[in-house]
């Protein structure tokens, strides 16, 4: 048996986010395999019933989380954990990095509403946060294979891929691994009415798209509410319901008025366009998505949208739903190349408005999306997104490069580099003096003293 301490920055509880949806699954898959495990989450817990330990402990606690620490055999984190709890920068302990959120291209998009110099020293920190993860961890966990072929770059530009981590890994599995966001393996149940002929403006007989999670900056939800507002001129049964505006760990931002204030303008507002103003609690949601036509899914063309992993796809697909989003990222792939919905441009309104229609309105073709969703879904259910976790924790070991000079730079704040050695260190000072002229100047002032 393996102790797994796993470690999220998201409040845990019946309203769940993606980052803490994704650990609470993984401590469950690792729970049932015979390991003993804690759930740690850094914000705030709520009372729920789990087959696992569930833990708070915030920054700053440094003798709760170190005694959690000796407790365990690996952890697993996601986030600002190693900058919050500076003894996972010095552990012995097997860590397992869960980077499926690349939150440094975030921050590009995120930080846009601040002022110049705090955008910069966000991405900065995000930036070295995700440095400090990747020089120090033993197995890293990401989304996509985009992500992974983006993550190996980084990784080798912090000499990680080395001949220690390739000689006996040539593919690097056993360093990173794709672990996309998954799916309860049992379809959701519609056990309460929650939208059609109960929220006003919303009929029995109306088709639903729903836009699942929540309303941040570097989505497009404008495009689709002026598409929605479009296609109302000719379908005033095509209603657009945003399933949840505030995140529980997140502060609201400036897009979400934005887009209520642009539906107001159109005349959408609480006709053709609904907004939940809270967020669903977790075993709720599949009341809404049962509810559904179609899932939705808009955002701009930028560097996040091209590594980004939309977890809202995968209620998308656990709920068996055609799916409209923009193209671009590598859901749109999945998308396009196994039939499950249209993609289209970044902010088309006329393309959009017209793909909205066919995926509401053109029964064969929802038809055949529907069949293609049943298929393709059975690859994303957890028992088998995080089989490499379950698998890496049943015979957890450091990674190859595994190196306690290399941690202790990191640690004590150095730059990361290779840990050549005293004696390398040594003569590079003594060939850096050479070539600045100081040798010179000491050789003169030893012969004088000597004389």
């Amino acid at each position: 048996m393996t102790r797994v301490l796993i470690i999220t920055g998201d409040p845990i509880g019946s309203r769940m986010a993606g980052p803490a949806i994704r650990s609470w699954n993984m401590a469950l898959a690792l729970a049932e395999a015979g390991n003993e495990v804690t759930l740690m989450t850094t914000t705030k817990l709520q009372k729920v019933d789990a087959p696992f330990e569930l833990t708070l402990v915030t920054p700053g606690e440094n003798d709760a989380f170190g005694k959690l620490e000796r407790w365990c055999d690996v952890v697993v984190f996601q986030g600002h954990a190693m900058r919050q709890f500076g003894v996972l920068r010095t552990t012995d302990k097997i860590t397992i990095v869960d980077i499926y959120d690349p939150m440094h291209l975030e921050m590009l998009e995120q930080g846009r509403e601040l002022a110049r110099a705090t955008w910069e020293l966000r991405v900065t920190t995000a930036t070295s946060v995700l440095n400090e993860q990747l020089a120090l961890g033993d197995f890293f966990l990401c989304a996509s294979e985009r992500q992974r072929l983006f993550y190996f770059g980084q990784l080798a530009a912090l000499g990680r891929l080395s001949p220690a981590t390739y000689e006996n890994d040539p593919h690097l599995e056993g360093l990173l691994s794709v672990v996309p966001f998954g799916l309860e393996g049992t379809p959701p149940v519609h056990t309460r009415d929650t939208l059609k002929g109960v929220l006003p403006g919303i009929n029995v007989g109306d088709k639903v798209m729903i836009w699942g999670g929540g309303v941040y900056s570097w989505f497009d939800p404008k495009t689709l509410i002026r598409a929605v507002a479009k296609l109302a001129e000719t379908r005033e049964t095509a209603k657009l319901y945003f399933l949840g505006t505030r995140h529980p760990g997140v502060d609201q931002m400036g897009i979400v008025r934005e887009s209520h204030d642009l539906a107001s303008e159109l005349g959408a507002l609480n006709t053709s366009v609904f907004f939940n103003e809270e967020w669903v609690d977790y075993a709720d949601r599949q009341n809404y998505l049962t509810e559904a036509d179609a899932g939705v899914s808009t955002h701009m063309s930028h560097i996040e949208t091209t590594f980004s992993f939309r977890t809202r796809i995968l209620d998308y697909l656990w709920a068996g739903l055609p799916m409209v989003v923009t193209e671009g990222d590598s859901f749109a792939d999945l998308i396009e190349t196994e039939g499950l919905g249209l993609t289209v441009p970044a902010q088309d309104v006329d393309a959009l408005a017209a793909a909205l229609d066919r995926v509401l309105y053109d029964e064969a073709f929802i038809a055949e999306c529907k069949r293609n969703v049943a298929r393709v879904r059975e690859d994303f259910y957890w028992q088998r997104t995080l089989a490499p976790l379950v698998n890496f924790v049943a015979h957890p070991q450091h990674a190859a490069d595994h190196d306690a000079t290399r941690r202790r730079v990191v640690a004590l704040g150095g730059k990361v580099r290779k840990p050549y050695g005293v004696r390398h260190d040594l003569r590079m000072a003594w060939h850096h003096l050479r070539h600045t002229g100081v040798k010179a100047t000491l050789d003169k002032a030893f012969a004088r003293l000597r004389r």
